[in-house]
């Protein structure tokens, strides 16, 4: 049955701009050993030494993973959703060093990479820019960063959170769409993610814009950032990879943050991750707050602990903002489910349990998620 949504390309206002955001977006490790050009599969963890194994991990809970896939496997139905609802732009929240370096970072448990001859797998689902604010970008040291930002710029993608230096971490992506508008997105990471100190960026070395003093005076170094490049008709994104990875409590001070972000720096929209499950969501201000938007793609199928998380589910987000005012217009979100290490549209019992946890947790922010008959949501506040 063929529904139409708000987010339709075909029903939507030109008056307006329409974004595709997600939550982590993990290509490295055991994905990576999959893709065309797998890197060196030798890992420094305590419980595994080789990204192999959490292949196998994966097929001793899934079944066969086929090897040298192409670029475009891993999204699966993800592609078939972007083409039909083609987006003004794609944002994601890249989960993964792009490098050949050999140098983990010292005494940190889990490193990410990607070979950079992987970099179709990004380019193939039209990925605008990748949020790189996050705590696994300097997986494979400072060499590793400036690998992975060279090999995006290479491939005609954006960055945003961090740089070579402190002004470029700060500085946003600044994406052109229709209309003559435009989306500035910025990128910040929060301790609270596991982001260590030492991977701020500074005058004199690279890493990531790392978010520390969350006073008043912190925030108003925010505000004068985003002030100083913005714009009429521009849409303004907060990126920001905060708190645990398990846990649908919203803390009250990353809440402030977002509503002062709104209020005092004109955020349009603060799109959170870290969490590696969907969280609640509100809409403060007319403008939209992401809490949690789950792990579109990961490696951890066969890895026990959390299933009553449900990690293997997510959600697409499609936001649509008024290109004037950036006040939310709607909100669209495709259910998904991580299978074989490929994004796949979720079955109905999926769908259902999406449904309930969703409205369970928006529910205490004024929000609920209405279940369309084709399974997709759209959201209503109030």
């Amino acid at each position: 049955m063929e529904v139409a949504h708000p987010a339709d390309a075909e029903m939507r206002d030109p008056r307006t701009v329409t974004l595709f955001v997600c939550g982590d977006v993990m290509t490295g490790r055991g994905i990576d050993q999959i893709l065309p050009h797998p890197s060196d599969p030798r890992l420094f963890e305590s419980c595994a030494s080789s990204a192999l194994e959490y292949v196998e991990l994966a097929e001793a809970t899934a079944g066969p993973i086929p090897r040298r896939v192409s670029s475009a496997y891993v999204w699966g139905d993800a592609l078939g959703e972007l083409e039909r609802l083609r987006p003004d732009t794609r944002i994601v929240n890249l989960e993964t060093a792009i490098t050949v370096s050999p140098d983990a970072w010292p005494q940190k448990a889990v490193n990410y990479r990607m070979h950079p001859a992987n970099v179709p797998c990004l380019t193939v689902a039209s990925i605008d820019c990748c949020v790189l604010a996050n705590n696994h970008v300097l997986d494979w040291g400072r060499a590793g960063l400036e690998e992975t930002l060279n090999t995006l710029h290479a491939a005609g993608i954006q960055t945003a959170g961090a740089g070579a230096d402190e002004t470029e971490a700060a500085s946003p992506a600044v994406i052109e769409v229709s209309g003559g508008a435009r989306v500035l997105v910025y990128g910040f990471a929060a301790e609270s993610s596991g982001v260590p100190r030492e991977w701020r960026a500074t005058r004199e070395h690279s890493g990531v814009n790392l978010l520390g003093d969350l006073s008043v005076r912190g925030i108003d170094a925010i505000d004068l950032q985003i002030s100083r490049n913005g714009r009429r008709k521009d849409i303004f994104v907060a990126s920001i990879h905060w708190g645990g990875n398990w846990g649908y409590k919203i803390p009250r001070d990353d809440r402030e943050l977002a509503h002062r972000l709104i209020d005092t720096a004109g955020v349009d929209l603060v799109h959170g991750h870290s969490t590696h499950h969907v969280k609640g969501i509100e809409v403060y201000q007319r403008k939209l707050i992401l809490y949690g938007c789950g792990d579109l793609l990961n490696d951890y199928e066969g890895i026990g602990g959390y299933e009553a998380f449900r990690p293997d589910l997510a959600l697409m987000y499609f936001p649509t903002f008024d290109a004037h005012s950036g006040d939310l217009v709607s909100l669209t979100m495709i259910p998904t489910r991580t299978h074989r290490f490929r994004i796949n549209k979720a079955e109905p019992e999926a769908v259902g349990w999406l449904s309930e946890t969703l409205n369970r947790e928006c529910r205490k922010l004024g929000a609920r998620a209405i279940r369309q008959p084709d399974g997709v949501f759209v959201l209503k506040w109030e």
